[in-house]
């Protein structure tokens, strides 16, 4: 397996850097970029005219991560070679938000299933519902395929993001990448770093995604009450304090739900997956400590879940965590980088919604505010 790594500082790729990238004949390239490089066709038909037999796949972000840190408005190419591993890509349209799960069972159909060890989905990161499309992803996938991947970003604007494919860039495509072969490892982790604070509350009315009722009271007038002076800068401010997702026991699931944005007139919260009536939900704040140890107990899970030292390290993590972080977002990445060992480069990117493994196990989830790793190498 072999790996290289190009920065396009202005979202432009050199013809240095594209010898570079196509001296290791590679039959995958992922490329994750700012809101405003990479929009432009011309970076994307150099890439196609210069490694015409790579796959080529990527998003935009609210951040780039690479080998030595994170980036912002630049792009992060990374490109791989397979000794013996393949590597398949298909994509889908979304048409709306009721769209998801069918959108998520046309990849899991497309994709094909013989000798496929685990996929990667890229997908639009507003006007989607996550969960529903790993629901129906996951439905139509063969038993024990892993998932990992992400939602696309954009600099924190909530305006509009994109999603590169084979075919192009569009706002509206999801696609997934399949890793094939025997000598195929795949590791996963997650990790949070969140504390709780306030009461337990139940869900006593939800639709989807979108929250009406905690405890019978109107939901956004009841997290504003627990905001305080953070609530006049909803929602940008929801992404500092996500819902922690509870059990019948009210027994932490490690899953969380961000805050994407409000409605005044029916005093409800959009949340970024799928929440029940009847469930419990309690709110969550974060130090940067705590968010760069749970970056690094991710890292060691996906190390105790495959036997590979060396490969391909894809991290995607909340843009809720670097606005914590602030200056010091940095941290949980080189972490990462420390625990994992100078055998993975890093690549991936901060984003509106991780896609992971619940607690190692296969059963896919779509989480927030949390740094998922997928470890990726040959044996």
């Amino acid at each position: 397996m072999k790996i290289i790594q190009e920065i396009f500082s202005d979202g432009i790729p050199s013809p240095q850097q594209l010898d570079r990238l196509a001296a290791i004949a590679p039959q995958l390239l992922l490329v994750f970029w700012g809101a405003e490089p990479l929009e432009q066709p011309v970076c994307w038909a150099a890439l196609k005219q210069h490694l015409p037999n790579a796959l080529i796949a990527g998003c935009s972000t609210a951040g780039e991560i690479e080998s030595d840190g994170v980036r912002e408005g630049a792009a992060v190419a990374t490109a791989i070679h397979f000794e013996s591993a393949q590597v398949g890509c298909v994509e889908t349209r979304l048409d709306g938000l009721a769209d998801s799960e069918a959108a998520g069972r046309r990849l899991g159909r497309a994709i094909p299933g013989t000798g496929l060890r685990g996929v990667v989905m890229l997908a639009p990161g507003l006007n989607i519902n996550g969960t529903a499309v790993i629901d129906g992803l996951a439905a139509e996938l063969p038993s024990g395929v892993s998932i990992a991947g992400g939602l696309a970003g954009d600099n924190g604007a909530f305006a509009c993001t994109h999603v590169m494919s084979p075919s192009g860039i569009a706002s509206d495509k999801l696609v997934l990448i399949g890793f094939y072969g025997e000598r195929v490892q795949w590791g996963a982790g997650s990790g949070g770093g969140w504390s709780a604070f306030g009461p337990t509350r139940r869900i006593t009315r939800a639709e989807g995604s979108r929250l009406f009722e905690l405890d019978g009271q109107p939901a956004l007038a009841l997290y504003k009450k627990y905001l305080g002076e953070y609530a006049r800068d909803l929602p940008a401010a929801g992404l500092l304090f996500p819902f922690e997702m509870l059990d019948d026991q009210k027994k932490s699931t490690g899953l969380l739900r961000t805050i994407l944005g409000i409605d005044e007139s029916s005093q409800s919260l959009l949340l970024a997956g799928t929440v029940e009536n009847g469930a419990y939900l309690r709110l969550m704040h974060a130090s940067t400590d705590a968010l760069v140890d749970g970056a690094e107990g991710a890292a060691a899970a996906g190390i105790d879940i495959t036997t590979g030292r060396a490969g391909l390290a894809l991290l995607i993590s909340c843009v809720g965590r670097k606005l914590v972080m602030g200056d010091r977002i940095d941290e949980e990445v080189l972490a990462v980088r420390d625990r994992l060992g100078a055998g993975f480069t890093l690549s991936g990117f901060y984003s509106y919604g991780e896609v992971s493994p619940l607690h190692g196990l296969l059963d896919c989830r779509l989480h927030n505010q949390t740094m998922t790793i997928a470890l990726i190498s040959e044996s």
